[in-house]
């Protein structure tokens, strides 16, 4: 089979198959098949989301992170693996080889952003103090700040 073309054509097989594979995915489907209502409306939002990410189409005008976080307590950093897995071997099995790369990489940027929305708190830091600045008339923030 020819490499499907990095396009909204081929974005829209690519995101259809994929999909497939989640929903059929033992710990992944569960979870996405409760929360997916309408399935073909979800996945052409899926296919504006990877055209605006990859085409810079701007076709998508979601929010993911509320849209994951409200499943937060059944999604694990593991399940995010697990989906980036499933996201390397479709992509690499439909598109040619830097397509592939160039989504796969895209895609471990934005589940390692989601994460951090997700499990990431910043209460759970210790609070941190800036670092106090010596008062120096010479230097021009501080003489600013002190004038």
């Amino acid at each position: 089979m020819e490499p499907l073309q990095l396009d909204d054509d081929g974005l829209k097989i690519l995101v259809d198959r994929f999909y497939d594979r989640v929903r059929a995915d033992a710990e992944l489907g569960p979870i996405f098949n409760d929360a997916i209502h309408d399935w073909p409306e979800h996945l052409d939002k899926l296919t504006a989301f990877w055209s605006s990410v990859m085409l810079t189409s701007g076709r998508y005008k979601g929010q993911p992170i509320p849209a994951h976080v409200k499943h937060k307590s059944r999604i694990t950093p593991a399940l995010f693996d697990r989906w980036l897995a499933l996201w390397a071997r479709t992509t690499n099995e439909l598109m040619a080889p830097d397509a592939a790369a160039a989504l796969q990489d895209r895609a471990n940027r934005i589940a390692q952003s989601l994460q951090l929305a997700m499990f990431f708190r910043l209460d759970d830091q210790p609070a941190s103090r800036p670092a106090r600045r010596s008062t120096d008339a010479t230097d021009p923030v501080q003489r600013s700040v002190l004038s």
